[in-house]
């Protein structure tokens, strides 16, 4: 593997910087949901007794005296904090196969120059090399991509989904306290 990846010529270490970061950002934010959408789930008198990170905020504007307005802004901000990093995510998606594409290209020249240096006269072994390089970053840009890319989707569904559920248990949890009141 790791002659691979030195055959794959130099682009092949900011591949492996947006593979590593790609990872990283996907597991943070994985984790991340995964623990908002668990608070979200519990009844309406736990949640009023011990207000789960996510809650505590609009729990505090109504305590306030905080009106609609002021909900809808704290959930706002909630959602955007959802979305922190997702760009990062859709920008790794985009670097990857453009540094793939790059590699494709610094390949074929250096096969190219071969054949040049060569007289025209062509040698497979001595182009290995440059196709090598070309091979290898594309391959290695679009697996970096493709999962990149298909993740950046589902969290930004994920974040859809959870921004329709901060606006409907919004409404519904004033209405209940609205009933209790």
């Amino acid at each position: 593997m790791l002659d691979y990846f030195i055959k794959g010529g130099f682009l092949m270490y900011p591949l492996l910087a947006c593979s590593l970061a790609g990872t990283a950002l996907l597991i943070n934010k994985f984790l991340q949901f995964r623990r908002v959408l668990r608070q979200l789930d519990r009844p309406l008198e736990q949640v009023e007794k011990d207000p789960p990170p996510v809650l505590a905020p609009i729990l505090e504007t109504l305590r306030a005296g905080g009106r609609e307005k002021d909900l809808s802004l704290v959930g706002t901000r909630q959602v955007r904090e959802m979305e922190k990093g997702l760009s990062w995510l859709g920008l790794i998606a985009t670097i990857a196969p453009l540094l793939g594409l790059t590699g494709t290209v610094t390949g074929m020249i250096k096969a190219f120059m071969v054949i040049q240096e060569m007289g025209g006269k062509v040698n497979a072994a001595v182009l290995a090399g440059g196709i090598w390089e070309a091979m290898l970053t594309t391959a290695l840009g679009l697996g970096v991509a493709l999962p990149t890319i298909v993740a950046h989707s589902y969290l930004l569904s994920r974040v859809e989904r959870y921004e329709a559920q901060i606006q409907d248990g919004t409404v519904t949890f004033l209405k209940a306290l609205g009933k209790r009141a």
